[in-house]
């Protein structure tokens, strides 16, 4: 059973944890406040894109950081939630509910099977960032799961992803390859201490069926408060190395995140 608590950050904000894992971060007296590095980059290239409401859909839930960013920023988008930890949604909604007016839908399934019943072409945005046990789960890193986001994707829409990985990136690697394949126009945004092999840590991956709005992303991107980089086409490729894509039979989870004994928003 997934262990849940909600921690005062000490400056307004609430810190979400999972398992002992720091999954959100909500301030709910400004949801364009984010803290996570890599919430910045989703909500950042999410930013890049046309103005007006969008149709998204996001695989995991946790505190509704981005779900609430985009009720804000884009008033009368429709947000379908795919969070199957009831509990969680139940404790989040009670200490920190959503505002008025929102178009936000939380549904209590995993991604796989709630992707699998929504309709083709009914969403401009897929939103990947589904931890457990601070680890990506395997059935949502393979070519046939891709497959199906890009069914449900409308003709130019985008898929973003959030992943964890070793210095050495060979998951990483590997996710892109399986992306790539159904998506094929791709970019990745992480930390220059992430994306050297510095440490560990997060990168967002972005990829559609079409080109990408590169020049909106990089400039949304230089725009964050962290030191990122948007790598894509050849240099993302040659960056990451050849790498075969994940299949259903040979699937597997992000490498587990290193110990941390205590946490602080900064």
């Amino acid at each position: 059973m997934t262990s849940v608590e909600l921690v005062d950050d000490g400056s307004g904000g609430t810190v979400v944890m999972m398992d002992g894992h720091p999954q959100s971060h909500v301030q709910l007296d400004d949801p364009r406040l984010i803290v996570f590095e890599y919430v910045q980059f989703l909500a950042a290239l999410l930013d890049a894109l046309p103005e007006g409401p969008l149709v998204v859909t996001h695989v995991g839930g946790a505190g509704l950081t981005l779900p609430r960013y985009l009720a804000h920023t884009r008033p009368g988008s429709p947000q379908v939630v795919l969070e199957p930890d009831a509990d969680l949604t139940q404790a989040v909604r009670d200490q920190l509910p959503l505002p008025r007016g929102h178009r936000i839908r939380v549904r209590p399934v995993d991604g796989r099977s709630g992707l699998r019943a929504l309709a083709e072409s009914s969403a401009d945005v897929v939103v990947v960032d589904a931890f457990a046990g601070g680890r990506v789960p395997a059935e949502l890193v393979t070519t046939p799961w891709f497959t199906d986001v890009r069914r449900v994707l409308r003709p130019g829409g985008l898929l973003l992803m959030n992943t964890a990985d070793e210095p050495n990136r060979r998951h990483l690697a590997r996710l892109h390859a399986s992306i790539s394949e159904v998506l094929p126009h791709t970019a990745a945004v992480a930390t220059s201490e992430v994306r050297k092999g510095r440490r560990f840590g997060n990168t967002v991956l972005a990829a559609s069926a079409q080109p990408l709005p590169l020049e909106a992303m990089t400039r949304r991107i230089a725009m964050t408060a962290f030191s990122a980089t948007l790598l894509h086409g050849p240099q993302l490729t040659r960056s990451l190395g050849s790498a075969q894509p994940f299949g259903d039979e040979d699937a597997q989870a992000s490498p587990e995140p290193p110990v941390v004994d205590r946490w602080r928003v900064r």
